[in-house]
């Protein structure tokens, strides 16, 4: 699905994802892949697979690396109209760390997230409990996929704007669930939400009657390692190099042996960057 030359990235979604650490990519999925990806989920949600599951206690359930559990979420890897601005944001030098399908359940309000618990959270918790919040860089930009009907009750993630800048937790102010400020992105069904590793946000509250049911496709670095299981899908040689750099091929030669930086070469001939 890749472009032959890449459109250049939005420079106002650019700079919005610099000033606020979120920034929505508009008409960014084609319409006619929208069936099929929400048929996809709920058949896989609906079954008995146990690899990569993902069930919370607070009724949540999923799967991780649903790209080799399903293909049809494939198209998505390599977006046209995602990926360009994950490479000026981050580097050629990229890979998919985490294919996450997410269902929240719907209930009366406050049924998952209450003061006590709010829900509120960085990506990545590891990198910050190792180097404290204030050395935590930028390594990572997760896609946000919604593939439910979008409704105001459905539940989208929210967003702290510029939280990615703070050196501490949000304050939420006592019997509340949200910080000051949060947003809830206003989004149509084609449209993404891109945001990384340090901005603050939490699951909002499902009372639409339905799950709501969402893709986040997260990108890192590839000296970073994947969240999910390894992919088994990067040696399929119907896939473009591009898709296969970002299923983790590995920096090798064709007969095998070691050629550090080739695993990047395919993003970084797209793309022209160094």
């Amino acid at each position: 699905m890749t472009a032959a030359v890449p459109d250049p990235p939005d420079e106002t979604v650019l700079n919005t994802f610099e000033h606020d650490g979120y920034a929505i990519i508009r008409n960014a999925l084609n319409p006619a892949l929208l069936s099929p990806l929400l048929t996809a989920a709920e058949q896989l949600l609906a079954s008995t697979i146990t690899r990569g599951r993902d069930q919370g206690g607070d009724g949540k359930d999923g799967f991780r690396g649903v790209l080799d559990l399903d293909q049809t979420f494939l198209p998505l890897l390599d977006n046209p109209r995602t990926l360009p601005t994950l490479v000026r944001l981050l580097s050629p030098n990229i890979h998919l760390l985490s294919a996450h399908l997410i269902a929240l359940p719907t209930g009366p309000p406050r049924t998952i997230r209450t003061p006590q618990r709010p829900g509120w959270h960085r990506d990545m918790y590891g990198v910050s409990d190792d180097l404290g919040l204030t050395q935590t860089p930028r390594l990572a930009i997760k896609v946000a996929h919604y593939l439910t009907p979008i409704t105001p009750d459905c539940g989208l993630t929210m967003f702290l704007p510029g939280s990615h800048t703070l050196t501490s937790a949000p304050t939420i102010a006592p019997q509340a669930i949200d910080p000051d400020g949060a947003r809830t992105p206003q989004l149509t069904s084609t449209d993404v939400v891109l945001f990384e590793n340090r901005t603050w946000h939490a699951s909002g509250i499902n009372t639409s009657g339905s799950p709501r049911i969402a893709l986040m496709l997260q990108y890192g670095f590839r000296w970073l390692q994947p969240v999910d299981d390894p992919s088994t899908l990067h040696a399929d040689p119907c896939l473009t190099p591009i898709q296969q750099q970002l299923l983790g091929m590995p920096d090798r030669n064709e007969d095998g042996s070691l050629a550090k930086g080739r695993g990047a070469v395919p993003l970084r001939r797209w793309s022209g960057r160094r």
